[in-house]
């Protein structure tokens, strides 16, 4: 059970005008959002900040954003973010083999070395303690600019903020989520966990 109940999708009209981007992300409006609401202030700016970090602005594709997602909430042991993250990554247009492999990435063809740069990045900056070094800034800036790390970051920051949001509440996890958990990381042991 969740340490605070979600209130209705409609119970806040500029949270649920702002939480129609989640019906393209996820296909709904996610539990988190709507404990949230509780302070609609806080779910309001939520989802600013969410569609800011994850707008594409370029190389840092929306399918990638939400693949550097999973591999933060993967770190953190958030399931309730592994399945939203594999979910978003499969309706942005990940890669099939990326969806399949993403626990490979380091050594799957499917990935780039770009790619796994990005990837490498978000594990270690979601660890405690903090793992981004020189030899993996070195190897970041092979492949990305400023603000595109920028952009990494603030997807890393944001998991970071859901992990804990969703973790400590407990977040009661939706029926879509829980099909994609199943489908691309049940096989290597993903369950709901806490989030029933």
């Amino acid at each position: 059970m969740p340490l605070v109940t979600p209130l209705s999708a409609t119970h806040d009209l500029e949270t649920t005008a702002l939480a129609e981007f989640f019906n393209e992300t996820l296909g709904f409006c996610p539990n988190s959002v709507l404990t949230m609401q509780h302070r609609p202030s806080i779910s309001k700016a939520f989802i600013n900040l969410n569609k800011a970090v994850m707008t594409n602005q370029g190389r840092v594709s929306s399918a990638l954003k939400r693949l550097i997602a999973w591999v933060s909430s993967n770190a953190t042991g958030c399931r309730y973010c592994q399945a939203h993250a594999i979910r978003a990554a499969e309706r942005y247009g990940a890669e099939q083999e990326q969806l399949d492999h993403i626990w490979e990435y380091r050594t799957h063809a499917a990935f780039s070395e770009a790619e796994r740069v990005a990837l490498d990045f978000s594990l270690a900056a979601s660890q405690i303690p903090n793992a981004v070094d020189n030899v993996l800034k070195e190897r970041l800036y092979t492949h990305w600019n400023e603000g595109e790390i920028v952009e990494m970051l603030g997807v890393i920051s944001l998991f970071g903020y859901l992990n804990r949001w969703n973790d400590s509440m407990g977040t009661s996890i939706e029926n879509g989520a829980v099909e994609s958990g199943k489908f691309y990381l049940g096989k290597h042991g993903w369950t709901k966990g806490k989030h029933l």
